[in-house]
């Protein structure tokens, strides 16, 4: 009896691989090889799309080529010169200079369900781990139920930063946002 279920000398399924010769499934090794070393298109007489080599075109078999020439071969450049991104963006200075100072905030000062979710998840969190309260008790011990006693009386140690479109943010305490 086979593994497959089948039995008998009439079973049509075989042993993988049964009846295969395997030296028909080989590939020659040379057929796999390539010089890396060798210039596109150099001792074959086609470029690397398999077109044939014009001498007096260097353009065409990959020689005489240098940054400059990808402009004008059709490569799109990404931005502009005024407009290429600044890298110290990537830098503490660089991200806070995106801060909108208090005076200047756009967005309202209601604290979203999203906010506050998060806000009392992150509290609680705290709390659990044996943070500070803020408050008084009671003799509670839900620490979720400690947050949400913290944020109704405006003692929550936390910022809201929003984030803009454009990049820019805000920074809201959570004192100052109305829930």
């Amino acid at each position: 009896m086979s593994d497959y279920g089948g039995g008998g000398d009439d079973d049509r399924m075989n042993d993988f691989g049964d009846g295969e010769d395997n030296a028909d499934n080989l590939i020659e090794e040379d057929d796999l090889l390539e010089d890396y070393d060798r210039p596109n298109g150099e001792g074959n007489g086609t470029n690397e799309n398999g077109e044939p080599l014009d001498p007096d075109n260097p353009a065409t078999n990959g020689e005489g080529l240098d940054s400059t020439d990808f402009g004008a071969n059709g490569v799109v450049e990404v931005g502009e010169q005024g407009n290429a991104p600044n890298a110290a963006d990537n830098t503490v200075k660089g991200v806070k200079s995106k801060r909108i100072p208090a005076e200047k905030r756009t967005t309202t000062p209601y604290m979203t369900k999203y906010e506050r979710a998060r806000v009392l998840g992150t509290r609680a969190l705290q709390i659990s781990m044996n943070a500070p309260v803020l408050v008084d008790v009671e003799g509670e011990t839900d620490p979720l139920q400690i947050a949400i006693k913290e944020l109704r009386e405006k003692k929550v140690p936390l910022v809201v930063r929003r984030y803009l479109p454009d990049g820019w943010y805000e920074d809201w305490t959570c004192e100052e946002l109305i829930n």
